[in-house]
């Protein structure tokens, strides 16, 4: 059977969608609904629905979704929406999907969603007036568009089944959509196949085409070939620190990434990806493939060193330089040897509240240090998210701190009062000026 670039099937049901397309909008709307409302009392319809839409109305049956009203569900509010964008691994990939499919949409009265893998939708862009009749829907940023609250739709849908699908009038659910269609392809990360969220092209049923499909599709996987170009870009850097270690070594070790894909290894036979077990971190590890391991840390990744379990040790020391004006770094030492991070000025003021907090600091405490303001957790997480990809194992969080067994020194600059200059966190302040507010830390 032949299938597009997306995955979508070519036979069959795209010739249903074809000849829906090729019908006149309003006697293709008044087609799907007599094979929806016969579907619903159980009688034979006028012609089957496509499988995947009987699927799904099977599943909206089975639940208990309201043909003739969606559950609405509450709206994220502004700083939930905005959080879940600073962590989406979507959010990276914007620049693609708009380009791949704003400019078509300028001229039509479409518009592009992106949503997560939960169904929220965290973007939206096209077509001002279309944008207006999606408020009135309820298809806005934040909403919940899950199959299971909305019933059958391009995003919930294609988040059930992982599949790219199209959904024409009445073949949605719920009879408040069907003057709407739409097309959503799942995106998924190249690295372990995790569900990253969906991108939705949606507009006025007379606005379809098959070749829609085919088309969002088509640009969900060139998001996917960003992800995995970006992936190996990763490995490279991760390459570039973990070889010298490598080097020094006599034994058995492989670098890895935090999915297991190997970077670089030495006196072993390469593995492409390693299976790691759940809960994988510092210390001592039992590995898949390699039995016995002492893991360290690496910036984007970890060391292995086979069957040195009880001699090894994790990152015992990291020694946090903020002496060089605009050159900050955290350097982590190990029993394989260093690594050194250089810091952005963000993670140079996060790194140095947590050093002077050995217990740890919730968001909010960050918040108050960074910002004089408890409430602005939400950049203070997305913050802490990025650095800790850096410096894994050596930070953890709940509250956000240095590992319990890890040695950490602070290389101040002298004076003490051109310490990180560019911040005006309060917190950094007050250290500029020592305990005794001189300038002189006693």
């Amino acid at each position: 059977m032949a299938t597009t670039a997306g995955g979508a099937r070519t036979t069959g049901a795209a010739v249903e969608v074809a000849r829906l397309a090729a019908m006149d909008a309003h006697d293709a709307a008044r087609l799907l609904r007599g094979v929806r409302a016969a579907a619903l009392a159980g009688d034979r319809p006028p012609t089957s629905p496509r499988p995947e839409i009987a699927a799904s109305w099977r599943r909206m049956l089975a639940c208990g979704v309201d043909p003739d009203r969606d559950s609405r569900s509450r709206m994220l509010s502004a700083a939930e929406t905005e959080e879940r964008r600073q962590v989406s691994p979507l959010r990276p990939l914007l620049p693609i999907l708009r380009e791949g499919l704003l400019p078509a949409l300028d001229e039509v009265t479409h518009i592009m969603v992106v949503a997560d893998a939960d169904g929220r939708l965290l973007w939206r862009e096209g077509a001002a007036s279309i944008l207006r009749k999606a408020d009135r829907l309820g298809f806005g940023v934040g909403a919940d568009w899950d199959e299971a609250v909305v019933g059958t739709n391009g995003v919930g849908t294609a988040l059930v089944t992982r599949r790219p699908v199209q959904v024409f009038s009445a073949e949605h659910f719920v009879s408040s959509h069907h003057d709407w269609t739409c097309a959503g392809a799942p995106v998924h990360d190249p690295r372990d196949g995790q569900l990253l969220g969906v991108v939705d092209v949606s507009g006025p049923l007379a606005t379809m085409h098959p070749a829609t499909l085919t088309w969002v599709a088509s640009v969900a996987r060139l998001a996917e070939r960003e992800l995995r170009i970006r992936h190996l870009e990763s490995l490279e850097r991760l390459r570039a620190v973990a070889a010298p270690l490598l080097a020094r070594l006599s034994g058995r070790a492989i670098a890895v990434d935090p999915h297991g894909w190997t970077a670089a290894v030495t006196g072993l036979a390469p593995a492409e990806r390693i299976p790691l077990p759940k809960g994988f971190g510092p210390g001592s590890q039992w590995v898949p493939q390699l039995g016995d391991c002492a893991v360290e840390p690496l910036p984007g990744g970890w060391l292995l060193r086979v069957e040195q379990a009880r001699t090894g040790a994790a990152a015992g020391r990291v020694v946090l330089d903020l002496s060089r004006e605009r050159a900050w770094s955290a350097t982590v030492y190990g029993a394989a040897g260093s690594w050194t991070q250089e810091l952005s000025p963000r993670h140079a003021e996060l790194l140095f509240l947590l050093a002077e907090s050995p217990r740890g600091r919730s968001a909010a405490e960050l918040a108050l240090e960074l910002f004089g303001d408890s409430t602005r957790t939400v950049t203070v997480r997305a913050e802490m998210s990025r650095v800790r990809r850096h410096l894994a194992g050596v930070l953890t969080h709940r509250p956000y701190r240095f590992a319990e067994d890890v040695e950490v020194e602070v290389i101040r600059p002298r004076p003490p009062s051109v310490l990180l200059p560019h911040s005006t966190a309060p917190a950094v302040i007050r250290a500029r000026l020592g305990r005794n507010g001189t300038g002189v830390i006693p």
